[in-house]
């Protein structure tokens, strides 16, 4: 097992990295995720412009708040499947039986998930700042911070979730009860601030609400502020924390 200063870690780079090149690998040769992860957030920013397209104004609010959604919600759909495939099928067991960590396939499976992530943070970022014209005041690269770090956190609980599921269709399940309530209190419908006192608490433990309130910030302010890298990090302190839980939950 790998050292550093005298302590072993608890993850081989090596196997982390193949166990990554292994998962994207499969998911090349699966087109209909692949299409999923990367067009699907593009085909819904293209929707919303439809939707406001007499409204403007309502384009410029919503547009960037939405990159905190639509990647949660896509990436928790594809991880939670495809990690719960691998469970069924038995190849993560398969591999809990060689000489890895538990820590080595989720880190694994988040790299390779974390390079798709980035990819369709650019591609939709692209599109949004650019065909579709929305326009925000702080640099477009905060919008692909904020879409990515969704992306990150979709992928923490779809693998989070999977250990719990017994199929597909009983991942796809827990979406209402882990992911919209987040959808309907993180302030893009009504501002946190008229809400019910109680929704407007809930909202303040929930992940979705740093995205859509960083994304504020960066369609809002020149530069980034201090309220930006306070909610990307939490929202990254989310995700490393469900990372660990979902590490944990893998049994030999």
């Amino acid at each position: 097992m790998p050292q550093l200063r005298g302590r072993p870690l608890p993850f081989s780079p090596g196997i982390t990295v193949a166990t990554a090149r292994r998962v994207l690998q499969q998911i090349s040769r699966d087109r209909g995720s692949t299409a999923l992860m990367l067009a699907i957030p593009c085909m819904l920013m293209v929707l919303l412009k439809l939707m406001f397209s007499g409204a403007e104004e309502s384009f410029e609010r919503v547009g960037p708040q939405v990159f905190g959604i639509f990647p949660v919600i896509v990436m928790y759909l594809v991880a939670s499947v495809s990690t719960l495939r691998e469970r069924t099928s038995g190849t993560a067991e398969r591999l809990l039986t060689l000489p890895v960590q538990r820590l080595d396939i989720v880190l694994g499976y988040s790299m390779a998930f974390a390079f798709l992530a980035l990819l369709q943070a650019v591609l939709s970022t692209l599109l949004s700042v650019g065909p579709l014209g929305l326009d925000i005041k702080g640099p477009a690269y905060l919008l692909m911070v904020i879409a990515m770090l969704g992306a990150l956190l979709g992928l923490a609980l779809g693998l989070l979730v999977s250990a719990f599921a017994r199929n597909e269709f009983q991942a796809v399940q827990f979406l209402p009860a882990g992911v919209l309530p987040q959808f309907l209190v993180c302030g893009l419908f009504v501002p946190r601030d008229e809400m019910h006192g109680s929704l407007d608490a809930l909202a303040q433990v929930m992940p979705m609400t740093y995205a859509v309130q960083a994304a504020t910030e960066a369609a809002t302010h020149e530069g980034v502020t201090g309220v930006f890298v306070r909610d990307a990090a939490l929202i990254l302190l989310c995700v490393v924390g469900v990372l660990f839980a979902s590490a944990a939950t893998l049994k030999r």
